[in-house]
């Protein structure tokens, strides 16, 4: 009987924000503005990235990796939350849901891992500074990289074979933005042990682990910088890891809370507002941050701007 409801469930309802008629409209327009700057800030650091020799460094090709990245988990599901806000029918088909929850648990997974590579670019960077272009060379850096995205790959998959394994009876009203793993595992009417558990401890290996590693580079990192004398070298090292920390706490605070805990203290009503924080207003912020006192991108958009600024004509 399982087996059968689980085959004639074709597509998902997303409720979204239902709730809120009468603000439909003044949602929409928020989330587009919020997705348009998303993919302006996000594209113009992965151009400026690219363009620049002076920025073709291990701490701009994780940069870019990053910008990509929220480009791509933004994607997911912004458009479509945008389309629900519009449109009376809201909803998703079944391989549309699973290609949703893969995509998107893949990316975040990928940014979980790659805001630790960035943690011990930087560690290395101020802790051992004059053997950084020799231990953080063009090999590391590549395959710290390609680690943290096969992660976030084997993650996702892992996920979402265990999602969608399970049966699901009838209800097909997902209280939430998108499809992903709480919200489904709440809809689901067979034993979601088994998912819980995966989530708890893959949880440990792709949040806190690698959050724990940013503590400890952090604490390596302050300690490092307390120990110069000027207070301008101290700022000067300080600049360079402000923007990747105020990131790390924004992204891992609120992934972490979402994921890495049981499926009984989940309260979707609540937990939307976070999962709107993450997928929707941190990839927004990342471009701004890491561009509003960095020198060295605001340097490359003169070089770069110089460099596409069409010759001027003399007619003497």
């Amino acid at each position: 009987m399982e087996g059968k409801n689980q085959t004639a469930l074709s597509e998902f309802i997303i409720l979204g924000f239902s709730d809120l008629n009468e603000l439909q409209f003044l949602l929409f327009t928020i989330f587009f503005l919020t997705y348009v700057c998303t993919l302006g800030g996000n594209v113009f650091i992965i151009l400026v990235s690219v363009l620049d020799p002076h920025l073709h460094t291990p701490m701009y090709h994780f940069l870019g990796n990053l910008a990509f990245l929220d480009i791509c988990y933004t994607t997911t599901n912004v458009p479509q939350m945008m389309v629900h806000l519009l449109s009376e029918k809201k909803s998703i088909s079944y391989g549309g849901c699973v290609a949703q929850l893969f995509a998107f648990i893949f990316f975040v997974g990928s940014e979980c891992l790659l805001l630790a590579a960035m943690a011990y670019d930087r560690y290395i960077a101020i802790c051992k500074p004059l053997r950084y272009s020799v231990i953080m060379n063009k090999v590391l850096y590549s395959r710290l990289a390609a680690s943290c995205w096969t992660g976030g790959f084997l993650n996702s998959v892992v996920h979402t074979v265990l999602t969608f394994r399970l049966p699901f009876c009838g209800n097909n009203k997902i209280n939430y933005f998108f499809c992903d793993i709480p919200p489904l595992l709440i809809l689901s009417c067979g034993d979601t042990s088994v998912n819980e558990l995966a989530l708890l401890s893959i949880g440990i290996f792709i949040g806190w682990t690698p959050f724990l590693c940013i503590v400890l580079s952090y604490l390596y990192i302050i300690s490092t910088i307390l120990r110069i004398r000027s207070s301008e070298g101290r700022q000067k090292a300080f600049s360079t890891c402000a923007s990747h920390l105020v990131i790390v706490l924004l992204y891992y605070g609120s992934a972490i809370f979402t994921y890495v805990r049981p499926i009984s203290t989940y309260s979707l009503e609540k937990d939307r507002l976070i999962s709107v924080l993450y997928s929707v207003v941190t990839p927004m912020l990342n471009p701004i941050i890491y561009t509003l006192r960095n020198k060295d991108i605001k340097e490359a958009v003169k070089v770069v701007g110089r460099k596409w600024q069409p010759p001027i004509l003399s007619f003497d």
